[in-house]
């Protein structure tokens, strides 16, 4: 009895290890130094002071006629030996493409209009690390 509730128990924490590691189809894995971010379903954020890797945020849409993805950011690196540009990357239909790219004192403010319903991902990428920066995305 011992040994058949020890099966039990193990298999229930194999099984409880797998519900709680979701698979997203993207991965962040990022190091930074006075970062601050945020992610709701209908808006995304983030500001640092140093910001190397990559970070995913997940917004959802639900009516793809209606609904805009607006989203701001700048890039003012002080270290002109740390050159890093920021890629930002979005999918809506299981394909990654390019929303945009900053360099060093570069901005940005635009929108988005053909969202699909469902899941919008956005991806964050530093080639290098990135100083004084901050993004913003929202879904109105």
């Amino acid at each position: 009895m011992k040994k058949a509730l020890k099966y039990v128990v193990t298999i229930l924490m194999v099984l409880s290890v797998l519900v709680l590691t979701a698979c997203d189809k993207y991965a962040s894995s990022w190091s930074a130094a006075g970062f601050v971010h945020s992610n709701s379903s209908k808006s995304a954020s983030m500001s640092f002071w140093k910001f190397k890797g990559n970070i995913v945020y997940k917004l959802k849409c639900k009516d793809s006629t209606k609904e805009v993805l607006k989203y701001k950011g700048n890039l003012n690196n002080e270290d002109e030996e740390e050159n890093g540009t920021i890629n930002v990357y979005y999918d809506i239909d299981g394909t990654k493409k390019e929303l945009f790219s900053l360099k060093n004192g570069e901005s940005i403010e635009a929108s988005l209009d053909k969202l699909n319903e469902g899941t919008v991902y956005i991806i964050v990428e530093t080639d290098g690390r990135c100083e004084n920066g901050a993004l913003e995305f929202n879904i109105e």
